[in-house]
């Protein structure tokens, strides 16, 4: 592990790790993985929180602060694209929503929600599929409350860290075949590894089902399951369905969204650790 060879702490970045309930789900490290190397914002926050991209990022702040001071090195690691640009490049100072703007807004179908923002916003509407709920929800609620669209708050992000840190990037794509299979394989190991009893302690809290953490890929798809409204063979087809649609829209993401001088690397699993150590000689980081 790179961690150990460099003395350095894994800190997590993809929004559904965060998540004490959803260890098997989000495959998260194991805890003999864990014992290995100093692992931060793994599995810290409640199901019921509904934890965000600036709540991470405040966090993340902190949490590599920390890792410098002890003279550490952190290590950022996770597929959640907007977290780390949050991180990296701030974040809007959007102010706080009326919480009656907010009501009204999320009262509304996405169908008419969406054809209020192509009035409020057209731009906003234009860059947004019909079905993408939770930005279309955000964008509305933005216009309404302060009367400027999303995009003109998220040209003045502030709190970003990109300037002040020396940055080593690598971007893991690997073959799209090869991820779907791996994808596939390991859903359905997850079933026997706790992710039904996961879903099930998760059901029966009584959780909102909007929360971030009940949207988690597989937690649908499991209780529609137990709760015998689905088939099994059903709820895994589906389940690993939407894992390999996510997969591709991060392979998009990472692909155009991050600098250009970023490295892509898309050479099979097995090779990437010699590759990584390769970008890190000259750093110091190696040892």
């Amino acid at each position: 592990m790179l961690a150990e060879r460099i003395g350095g702490t894994i800190v997590n970045a993809d929004a559904s790790q965060v998540y004490a309930d959803l260890r098997v789900l989000s495959a998260r490290p194991s805890p003999p993985e864990e014992a290995r190397a100093p692992h931060r914002l793994f599995g810290h926050v409640d199901a019921a929180v509904a934890h965000n991209a600036a709540a991470w990022a405040a966090e993340a702040k902190t949490a590599i602060a920390a890792v410098h001071a002890a003279g550490g090195t952190p290590i950022l690691v996770g597929g959640t694209g907007l977290y780390i640009r949050t991180l990296l490049d701030g974040i809007a100072p959007v102010p706080e929503i009326d919480p009656a703007v907010r009501a009204d807004v999320r009262s509304l179908p996405t169908d008419h929600a969406y054809a209020a923002l192509e009035r409020a916003d057209p731009a906003a509407a234009r860059r947004l599929r019909a079905s993408d709920t939770s930005r279309i929800l955000r964008a509305l609620e933005v216009v309404r409350a302060t009367g400027r669209p999303l995009a003109d708050w998220q040209t003045e992000c502030v709190g970003g860290i990109a300037d002040t840190v020396r940055l080593t990037p690598a971007l893991l794509i690997p073959d799209a075949a090869w991820l779907a299979a791996r994808i596939d394989a390991r859903f359905t190991a997850m079933l026997d590894q706790g992710a039904v009893e996961e879903v099930d302690a998760l059901v029966a809290r009584g959780l909102d089902p909007a929360l971030p953490a009940m949207r988690a890929i597989g937690v649908a798809e499991i209780a529609a399951w137990r709760a015998g409204t689905l088939a099994r063979d059903a709820m895994i087809t589906r389940a690993q369905a939407a894992s390999r649609r996510y997969a591709k829209r991060q392979r998009t993401w990472f692909r155009h969204q991050p600098p250009a001088d970023w490295p892509r690397l898309s050479q099979p699993y097995d090779d990437f650790g010699g590759i990584v150590d390769s970008l890190l000689l000259g750093t110091g980081l190696t040892r």
